[in-house]
């Protein structure tokens, strides 16, 4: 992927940010993120620090210089690929140490001081090997919104939830949870309907691979979300005619401060 300048972008183009999602998650995750990054449209990726793949995204990050942005993780949605915090803290942990499995339970005992300690140690990973992290934003949505609002205080990182960061964005859309047989067409519809300014597009590539069917169980809430979305989003994130119709339009694929740049351009 190829990108221009900050001061090459106009206030009144479209700017479109392309962010896959879970990177670090596992093998099968981090190898779609690459070829969607390379091979494809996506243009940043939200890594997750706790997770077991994340030495590998990591490498493959810096190898290949993907913009990151750090995905603030205190759920674990699988049932059979658990992930546990970076630190110690009781109110983050199931009776097996590994994180709960949805925002739901998060919220009934996740405490805001141990979340914030979590999250600010999951930052220090990222910068402990050397990246500089674009955002903040979070796994499966928002479980205490006061600690992501204190992470970012504390670390210097804006919060891409927050009202400055959204106010910025004229839209934030997922291509992910749709069926793959109407994927394609929501796509092209979605790239006609985009408006001068900065657009964020959130999706879940991956390439295909035993590891995700072995996730969780078919009867999971979370299952469609294992394989089925994964790997039609990276059909679509591939796709050289969905390629094509944005070099048409004259979307400018960028990171997301390339993004606010043209943001702020406009603004001023």
């Amino acid at each position: 992927m190829e990108y221009r300048a900050n001061d090459a972008y106009k206030p009144e183009e479209i700017r479109l940010v392309v962010r896959g999602d879970d990177f670090g998650m596992c093998h099968a995750v981090n190898e779609g993120i690459k070829r969607a990054f390379t091979a494809g449209i996506v243009t940043t990726s939200s890594a997750m620090a706790p997770c077991p793949w994340f030495r590998e995204a990591v490498e493959i990050a810096t190898d290949i210089g993907i913009p990151l942005g750090a995905h603030q993780t205190l759920t674990c949605e699988w049932d059979y690929l658990r992930w546990r915090p970076l630190t110690d803290g009781a109110s983050l942990m199931r009776d097996d140490r590994t994180f709960f499995p949805s925002v739901e339970l998060a919220k009934e005992h996740v405490q805001h001081d141990e979340a914030v300690r979590e999250l600010v140690a999951q930052v220090d990973q990222f910068r402990s090997a050397g990246l500089v992290l674009d955002y903040l934003d979070h796994h499966m949505g928002s479980t205490l919104p006061s600690a992501y609002a204190e992470v970012s205080e504390l670390t210097g990182v804006p919060f891409l939830y927050s009202d400055e960061i959204r106010g910025q964005l004229v839209s934030v859309s997922e291509l992910s949870p749709r069926d793959a047989s109407g994927k394609r067409d929501w796509m092209f519809e979605y790239l006609n309907g985009l408006t001068p300014g900065a657009h964020m597009l959130v999706c879940h590539p991956a390439v295909a691979s035993a590891e995700l069917e072995s996730l969780t169980a078919p009867d999971s809430v979370p299952y469609r979300w294992a394989a089925e979305y994964r790997l039609s989003d990276i059909d679509i994130l591939t796709d050289p005619e969905i390629r094509d119709r944005i070099d048409e339009l004259g979307i400018a694929l960028c990171s997301l401060p390339e993004a606010l740049a043209g943001s702020s351009a406009m603004a001023g």
